[in-house]
């Protein structure tokens, strides 16, 4: 089924009998879309997470090479059958009345994906901060955007002896963290000049609970950037009928982030090509919904639609682990990359040939796919361009010198 689908542009009941080529009524196989086969599915997916190719295969990078694992968590979500409101509800009103969310954890520097979590849209990133510190081991960095931003999980990561990058939240309580002076942040980027500064802070309460020393990391951006900021910031202010405050207005002008790296080992010229990693996650919700069809489904059954997740999931893992093994090997070896658009869109291809070969023989389907895998790789990598390089491309420009000093900071940066 989960192949099968891969394979249609409209997925529905009729198709999947079809492609299964099998004598059975489309009613049947929605008989069989029940909570057994979801928690089924389920199971399989966290099984096939626990599946490895190679341990030890990581990409080689400067920036990289200091933590274990670098992980970044994000999240994605869609509308779904209005009729599943009651399992998965929407905002409503205006928004949608039924809505999914998938929260996902990618540990960029082995290409592995993992923390899978199906939820309704209306829960909030945050609700799921805490259970962050328990997924990363000593040594391990934690990329993630605002919404995940809570000083309790920052304090347990720094506990852990594992590292955070995010970006900081204005309404959070600063303070300097040799005078414990609250800082007016507006006002002292306003009266500093040039373009990158750093300051050692406190964050949260002043009664020493709850508080988190990090450093915070200042980058001005340009007037075009800090204008479209702007732009949206009131956009979404006027559609949730409220007036954004004039601090937050006037920090458009800054890009902010926080850390516990230190200094030696993140100098601030190196915070945002790091930081900037965490698009690579958007990048793979792209091809889970334009080549998987993650979001697509014509159901109001929420066991249908948690079996199509998972299953759509499971060949997730399988095509990406195989990417990462490959793509690994190319960048250690050659420097070169192994494009995620286009090895995801051949698999697509392949998708109903693979299906059949495998309802025949499992060995059969895994030689057939080894073969083509083997084949189509020289066409699947990505182009090298010195106009337009990739993200690898640019880590590998970063140089440190003996003193900790980033060098060659990208020049189309801060958006």
């Amino acid at each position: 089924m989960t192949v099968g689908q891969v394979g249609m542009k409209h997925p529905s009941l009729a198709g999947m009998v079809d492609a299964i080529d099998v004598p059975m009524t489309r009613e049947a196989m929605h008989a069989r879309f029940t909570q057994p086969a979801e928690a089924f599915l389920e199971t399989s997916l966290k099984y096939a997470l626990k599946q490895r190719i190679d341990d030890t295969s990581a990409i080689q990078a400067v920036l990289l090479d200091r933590y274990k694992r670098v992980l970044i968590f994000d999240s994605s979500s869609w509308d779904v059958d209005p009729r599943l409101a009651d399992v998965l509800p929407g905002s409503g009103g205006a928004a949608s009345a039924a809505n999914c969310k998938i929260q996902v954890g990618y540990d960029y520097k082995h290409g592995e994906l993992g923390f899978f979590k199906i939820d309704p849209g209306t829960r909030p990133d945050n609700a799921y901060t805490t259970q962050l510190p328990c997924l990363l081991q000593p040594g391990d960095l934690a990329l993630f955007d605002q919404g995940y931003f809570k000083l309790e999980t920052f304090s347990q990561i720094e506990k852990l002896g594992a590292f955070f990058l995010t970006r900081f939240l204005i309404k959070t309580t600063l303070r300097d963290a040799e005078t414990l002076v609250p800082i007016d942040l507006e006002d002292t980027l306003y009266r500093l000049p040039g373009d990158t500064h750093q300051f050692q802070v406190i964050m949260g309460g002043q009664d020493g609970k709850g508080e988190v020393r990090c450093r915070m990391i200042c980058l001005r951006v340009s007037e075009q950037v800090a204008n479209e900021r702007r732009r949206r910031l009131l956009k979404e202010a006027k559609k949730k009928g409220r007036t954004p405050s004039k601090t937050h207005l006037a920090l458009c002008d800054w890009t902010l982030l926080v850390t516990n790296v230190p200094e030696t080992e993140l100098p601030v010229e190196m915070a945002w090509p790091l930081y900037a990693l965490r698009w690579q996650i958007e990048l793979l919700f792209k091809q889970l919904k334009s080549v998987l069809l993650l979001h697509r489904s014509q159901t109001k059954n929420a066991s249908r639609l948690k079996c199509e997740i998972y299953g759509k999931l499971i060949l997730a893992v399988l095509i990406h682990r195989i990417h990462a093994h490959i793509n690994t090997q190319l960048w250690n070896q050659a420097r070169r990359e192994l494009s995620f658009d286009k090895f995801y869109k051949r698999i697509q291809e392949r998708a109903f040939a693979l299906l059949h070969i495998l309802l025949l023989s499992v060995e059969k389907a895994a030689i057939y796919l080894t073969a083509e895998i083997n084949r189509l790789v020289k066409n699947c990598l990505k182009l090298q361009q010195h106009s337009r390089q990739t993200t690898l491309e640019t880590l590998e420009r970063i140089t440190v010198t003996d003193h900790g000093v980033g060098k060659e900071l990208p020049a189309a940066y801060l958006t």
